[in-house]
């Protein structure tokens, strides 16, 4: 089974989220409209093809209309107030005041998208008067708008372009998948479970920080919930989860049974321990001791953890609280992202490998992914079944959260090339990444970053998304 079927299974099926909701409206001079009569109704219709544009899209629109004046200005406010939205969208039809927008982007506190989008690539200057000229206007108040918005404090951003112009829209596709990290992150429920590996100081995260933050939720849960879950698990059901792995996974000769039944078992587990909670990630560590039952609970984590990441609900060790909230975030915009962290250099060929023991994102695997039996976990207590894949060849981008003196957080992130090479067989995700340039360089700036131990990898370039995306969250961002 290849690792698209495996992301297909019935029991992989992706979690729901609200989708971000997006609020829309549209302006234009009144002076202009008894002047020139032809020009509302053509105003009006690339309204609603713009309208129409983002109703194809994977969001929830709240389409306000269109304004011609302050007080229709402030009437909008107050509808997209109450909308509560991930971002508001601002098109400029063609010329109007400031006044007639600035009420939107201060009282709904919500992050604002200017787009000005002119009818056709150029006019026809021959045949064109005055009002036909009005509806090439829209970029004519951008710069207005950006000053106000600056002298607000209200961090501006704009796409610029002609109305049906695809590679305009491709810019402001980028912003809707941003917001559809803020919606996510804005409504997310983290889970916690256990305590931080013992010494990893950068791990360490204040609880309050994700709520001041993004609006997101943390849910301390207890190993001892898990427990009692696990505990309920059916012979049946351990029976049904071993099958569905043995679909998704190639076992190794390495492979335990007693072993693989437990982490069938603790799979099982897992999956009403999200579900009681309504997690949206869940980060976890326990140390243990001399195999008692949490040591076992532990070390039984990994299966159904890879299980829940791939169907989007990253479930993380070592406590990486700040790790499953970029790994939330590289999911949403459609790159996957599995925990990941630096395990070597290799000089000759000039490519940083990377990966990590443990859960793994089904949907970045090159091939079918291995389980694989380890009676040892570096660095951990415990024993059992352990996933294994290398990472899909081609264009990746890392994004981890880094944490500065003042407690704020940022997006950092790196684009590189995942080649072929050699790999370990020790259990792990791994990957040969080529960052074009000295891998020691490369680890010596993203160090500098305030990155921590551990990040997504995510498929594709992707960082201009995760740019706009730490625009809409407010937060910094980093690029190696």
């Amino acid at each position: 089974m290849t690792h698209t079927a495996a992301a297909a299974h019935p029991l992989l099926t992706p979690k729901a989220r609200r989708k971000p909701r997006l609020g829309l409206v549209a302006g234009g001079l009144g002076t202009y409209w008894p002047q020139f009569p032809e020009l509302l109704p053509q105003l009006q219709a690339s309204a609603r093809y713009v309208s129409e544009r983002f109703q194809q899209m994977d969001a929830e629109v709240v389409d306000v209309g269109f304004i011609s004046d302050a007080q229709e200005g402030d009437a909008a406010a107050e509808q997209l107030r109450q909308g509560d939205c991930d971002l508001i969208v601002l098109f400029l039809t063609t010329y109007l005041t400031s006044s007639m927008v600035l009420p939107i982007a201060q009282r709904a506190n919500t992050p604002v998208l200017v787009i000005d989008l002119q009818p056709t690539e150029r006019m026809d200057h021959a045949s064109f008067d005055t009002g036909a000229w009005l509806a090439y206007c829209g970029q004519c108040p951008v710069p207005e708008v950006g000053n106000v918005f600056r002298r607000a404090g209200i961090p501006f951003r704009s796409v610029s372009g002609w109305l049906r112009q695809e590679s305009a829209w491709d810019r402001i596709s980028q912003w809707i998948r941003a917001a559809h990290v803020r919606a996510a992150l804005r409504h997310a429920r983290h889970g916690l479970m256990g305590h931080v590996y013992p010494g990893m100081l950068d791990v360490s995260t204040d609880l309050t920080l994700l709520p001041t933050t993004f609006g997101s939720h943390v849910e301390v849960v207890e190993f001892d919930d898990l427990r009692i879950l696990v505990d309920e698990v059916t012979d049946a059901e351990v029976a049904d989860r071993m099958a569905l792995a043995r679909e998704i996974f190639t076992l190794d000769d390495t492979v335990v049974e007693d072993d693989f039944a437990w982490g069938a078992k603790v799979s099982v587990g897992l999956d009403r321990l999200v579900d009681e909670f309504a997690l949206d990630s869940l980060a976890y560590y326990h140390r243990g001791r001399d195999g008692e039952q949490h040591e076992r609970l532990g070390a039984g984590m990994i299966l159904g953890a890879s299980l829940l990441t791939a169907r989007g609900i990253p479930t993380t060790g070592e406590y990486e609280l700040r790790t499953t909230v970029a790994q939330l975030a590289t999911q949403v915009v459609g790159a996957g992202g599995s925990f990941c962290e630096i395990q070597a250099l290799d000089f000759e060929d000039e490519v940083v490998e990377m990966g990590h023991d443990g859960p793994a994102h089904l949907a970045v695997s090159s091939r079918d992914p291995l389980l694989r039996g380890l009676g040892v976990y570096h660095g951990k207590r415990g024993w059992g079944v352990s996933v294994e894949f290398d990472v899909r060849h081609g264009p990746v981008t890392l994004l981890g959260l880094g944490q500065d003196r003042d407690g704020s957080l940022a997006f950092v992130a790196s684009e590189g090339e995942v080649v072929p090479g050699p790999l370990l067989a020790i259990g792990n995700t791994t990957s040969r990444v080529d960052f074009g340039r000295d891998p020691g360089v490369w680890v010596d700036e993203w160090s500098a970053t305030g990155i921590g131990h551990h990040w997504s990898l995510s498929l594709g370039h992707r960082a201009a998304d995760y740019r706009a995306a730490a625009s809409l969250l407010g937060i910094d961002f980093r690029q190696v």
